[in-house]
């Protein structure tokens, strides 16, 4: 197998908003960042992933960009951005930043000429189409809820389209000026010594416009749009041409939000594919319901998710490179996800870690998971600023929710979960701020759970991070971690989850009881050596391994 840099590399995203406040606003910047650096070098991380810093309006956290050559000022300046970068190179950690090429903001000085001006060449960067006798072409529904068709202010019948919200219209991909002024852009950032992206939203830039009413998918009379706009026939043009033009020439690091059928995964991720690697959504999207509607429960089981995951490593593997992962920007705190409330531990925390961090395929740590941060619980929906979570609360009481109900399942899946601020230590707002208010709500929870706390703590998540990454960074154990093939071991318990890496002669056992029972279980002989487990002590003899509740445990045959 070809090595990569980014193979080897240990990720951790950072949602900047809410990672560290230097200025006293309530918000986190790009000095706040720079402050935390040489945490960061502790944990062992040697990339990270920024969150859109983009000067941006903020409808979407900053996933709707008004100028992408300007740093907002909510994060500070593209001088602050130069020194981030400085900093990172004096500590080797690579930068990665976000990139938003299906959409722009309604704010964008491009979307704002094709408003004015109906006859400019920008008319052409955006999706336009005129009505149907003054309603909207079709009845898709956004993936935010609503029309994906918003009527063009003081201008008859005509419709601009928006798979997200009304003010983030989509880009036209067909037209090759704007394709030429995306690839311009994105090597703007790339010879400024980026190390690469990750890729929003990316196979929705191929559209197959239909006209008429379809046939609805939900109470609201609207279809979601996805069926024409995700993966279409022709997108592989599209992508084959951003690489080369991009990504190739500066040897990047590469991660699409893109979910791709198996039997094309190859042209995405094999050699010479499109992307490094894609993110895949099978496990972490297992409590999500197929229509999206997260407020309802989705009713997974381990069984689902052990399947989900040796799936997800076997096809992946067949095909190219894969990122794991467990939580993000996107995503409620993977603990609550998994893990009922009343088992919620250290322990725990501990066993999810082992479980995704030595998967084949390079691992992504959400800010705050490794010190085990969990889901906040608010009383109010004004509390929520995630503009899903508020699509999702009122779709919930269109489809009988009780306001309370409501609530609780916002409580539970809301993004806002992974969006409120770190918890650095037990002062004011946890560290994060000295504000008297903070964009988010701090997690009560700060005092129990902090970063300072972890630090000193042996026996703690952060610690416990700390060893899996020398595991895979710094160890005799490093190249089966990284390179070595995935193989399931099916013979234990539909609960119990066990699988090997293997490279050559060299093999390591993985084993994670997600359960609260005690499972025994046969292993071959030859793994006789202890690597590590979330519990002080492990107990196992040559051929048997008996697992306590939601214990994990590494060995080794060499």
């Amino acid at each position: 197998m070809e090595k990569k840099w980014w193979k080897e590399a240990v990720v951790y995203q950072i949602y900047p908003k809410s990672f560290q406040d230097s200025n006293n606003d309530g918000i986190g910047d790009l000095q706040g960042i720079i402050q935390r650096m040489d945490y960061l070098k502790h944990l062992g991380i040697d990339t990270i992933w920024i969150s859109p810093v983009y000067k941006s309006p903020m409808d979407d956290g900053g996933y709707d960009i008004s100028d992408y050559y300007a740093i907002d000022e909510m994060f500070g300046d593209n001088q602050d951005f130069e020194e981030l970068l400085k900093k990172a190179e004096s500590l080797d950690i690579k930068v990665l930043m976000d990139l938003v090429v299906n959409h722009t903001s309604d704010e964008h000085l491009w979307f704002q000429e094709a408003l004015t001006n109906p006859n400019s060449k920008y008319r052409n960067f955006y999706v336009f189409r005129e009505g149907i006798a003054g309603q909207p072409p079709n009845n898709w529904r956004s993936y935010f809820g609503d029309s994906a068709w918003t009527a063009v202010p003081d201008e008859e019948n005509m419709f601009y389209l928006h798979a997200f919200t009304k003010k983030q219209p989509d880009l036209n991909w067909e037209n090759e000026e704007l394709r030429e002024e995306i690839y311009t852009m994105i090597n703007y950032w790339l010879d400024k010594g980026l190390a690469g992206y990750r890729i929003d939203a990316i196979l929705n830039i191929k559209k197959r416009i239909v006209e008429g009413q379809l046939p609805a998918d939900g109470e609201d009379g609207l279809a979601f749009i996805g069926q024409w706009i995700l993966n279409q026939p022709g997108i592989e043009v599209m992508l084959q041409e951003l690489n080369q033009r991009t990504f190739k020439l500066h040897d990047s690091m590469t991660v699409a939000e893109a979910d791709v059928p198996s039997e094309r995964l190859k042209e995405y991720i094999g050699d010479g594919g499109f992307f490094s690697m894609v993110f895949d959504f099978s496990y972490t999207d297992i409590d999500v319901p197929s229509t999206g509607e997260w407020f309802k429960f989705s009713h997974w089981n381990w069984q689902e998710m052990k399947k989900n995951i040796y799936n997800s490593q076997l096809v992946t593997q067949a095909n190219g490179w894969g990122a794991v992962y467990l939580e993000n920007h996107d995503q409620p705190r993977s603990i609550n996800k998994y893990i009922p409330e009343e088992y919620i531990s250290t322990t725990t925390k501990k066993m999810l870690a082992t479980l995704f961090m030595l998967l084949r395929g390079t691992p992504f740590i959400y800010q705050g998971q490794e010190i085990g941060m969990t889901n906040i619980q608010m009383s109010d929906l004004a509390d929520y600023d995630d503009i899903a979570t508020h699509d999702q609360y009122h779709r919930g009481i269109l489809a009988g929710l009780s306001p309370e109900e409501a609530l609780q399942a916002m409580n539970r899946r809301s993004r806002d979960n992974s969006r409120t601020p770190i918890q650095w230590d037990t002062s004011l707002n946890g560290g994060f701020s000295t504000a008297e208010k903070t964009w988010l709500k701090v997690n009560p929870n700060y005092r129990e759970i902090n970063a300072e706390s972890a630090i000193e703590e042996k026996d703690s998540v952060f610690n416990y991070y700390r060893q899996l990454i020398d595991l895979r960074k710094n160890s005799l154990y490093q190249q089966v971690i990284i390179y070595g093939d995935f193989q399931p071991f099916e013979e234990v318990a539909e609960d119990v989850i066990v699988y090997q890496r293997i490279l050559d002669k060299q093999k390591i056992l993985v084993a994670i009881n997600p359960t609260s029972e005690i499972f025994e279980i046969e292993i071959p002989e030859e793994f006789e050596k202890y690597l590590l487990s979330n519990y002080e002590k492990a107990q196992f003899v040559f051929g048997k391994l008996v697992l306590k509740p939601y214990e994990s445990i590494v060995l080794s045959n060499y």
